[in-house]
């Protein structure tokens, strides 16, 4: 790749605006769009994404705009940092401006409602002729717009993908890992979003470190399980895309899933929950889709089932944790020791 790559990032929200702010701080040429021409109007005349990232001053080499054409026209990378709900609208929208030889990188993690799709799959149903990839780490946006070291996966079966990714990503703060399996980092970024909500609201209701690392460790195994049900790498779920999102979205008061589950804890309806946030919480709609793919597939999912009732049915956590408790005991670790054998 040139040492100059112009670069457009779909999606001006507080991911999209940083990976843009990153790249353009890097002395690159890229492209921000967002749907609001006024908010792209005011980013370009204050530097500073109001709504989401107030107070933080974005790089000179930054372009927001509302023309979808412009925006991706000379990219050599795109970024799509779309909600899973709107994200092949956006695809269809731009694909007609987007050259086969263009890469698409997603950033998303969520489910398309209806069809079960992962984001990479959307881009491969709508660009078939695109290289693509996706990303997904422990990446909170508040973290990485204050320069804290962070690292993240790209993961793409193109060499050429995950090379390019990973050279106009890096910097002295921002590190970024390989993988091949595409379809695991995805899900891993995607399943963690679920046990967040159930992490915020044990730490609403008082609950104690044993509790936190047994719901950490079991959501683990129960993601893991899932994934590789579903084509997934077990040996994924133990790297950033796994093991290490999980904690930072389980632990951190930042992460928009947790936040979610720490006021059902207090006692707000999922409506004041989510209305409160101001953002999407991808977990919310994740845990829906999920929750009926397992039932569909008879995949032994427990903390999906009680949280699934806490959540749509208003059952008591007293009570769901009581039911998971009496569970039948299994295996501790997936992998070694089958659930069916223990």
């Amino acid at each position: 790749m040139a040492n100059k790559a112009n670069v457009a990032v779909l999606g001006g929200g507080s991911f999209g605006t940083v990976i843009a702010n990153l790249i353009g701080s890097k002395g690159e040429a890229v492209n921000l769009w967002m749907r609001n021409a006024e908010r792209a109007e005011a980013i370009n005349s204050t530097r500073e994404n109001s709504r989401y990232l107030p107070g933080r001053k974005l790089s000179d080499s930054l372009y927001a705009t509302s023309d979808l054409s412009l925006a991706v026209a000379d990219a050599d990378i795109i970024f799509v940092s779309i909600p899973s709900q709107s994200f092949r609208e956006v695809i269809r929208q731009a694909k007609r401006f987007i050259r086969p030889e263009q890469i698409v990188v997603s950033t998303t993690k969520g489910i398309e409602a209806n069809t079960f799709s992962l984001m990479s799959q959307i881009l491969m149903d709508e660009l078939p002729e695109n290289p693509i990839g996706v990303i997904s780490g422990p990446n909170l946006a508040k973290e990485i717009v204050q320069q804290q070291l962070t690292a993240t996966v790209i993961a793409s079966e193109d060499e050429r993908v995950r090379s390019a990714v990973q050279e106009i990503l890096h910097c002295a703060y921002f590190r970024t890992y390989a993988s091949t399996d595409m379809y695991g980092v995805e899900l891993g970024g995607t399943l963690k979003n679920i046990y967040a909500i159930a992490s915020g609201l044990s730490a609403a209701l008082g609950m104690g470190e044993n509790t936190k690392s047994m719901l950490m460790t079991r959501s683990l195994a129960e993601m893991s399980r899932f994934a590789v049900q579903l084509g997934a790498n077990p040996m994924t779920f133990l790297g950033l895309a796994g093991v290490g999102d999980l904690i930072v979205t389980c632990s951190s008061p930042l992460s928009r899933n947790y936040r979610v589950g720490f006021a059902l804890g207090e006692g707000k309806s999922l409506e004041d929950a989510v209305t409160s946030l101001g953002e999407v919480a991808e977990g919310v709609n994740t845990l829906r889709y999920v929750k009926e793919k397992a039932d569909e597939m008879e995949i032994y999912m427990p903390l999906v089932s009680g949280l699934y009732e806490v959540v749509f049915n208003g059952a008591p956590v007293s009570q769901v944790a009581k039911m998971m408790m009496l569970n039948t005991q299994s295996s501790d670790v997936e992998f070694i020791l089958p659930r069916d054998d223990s």
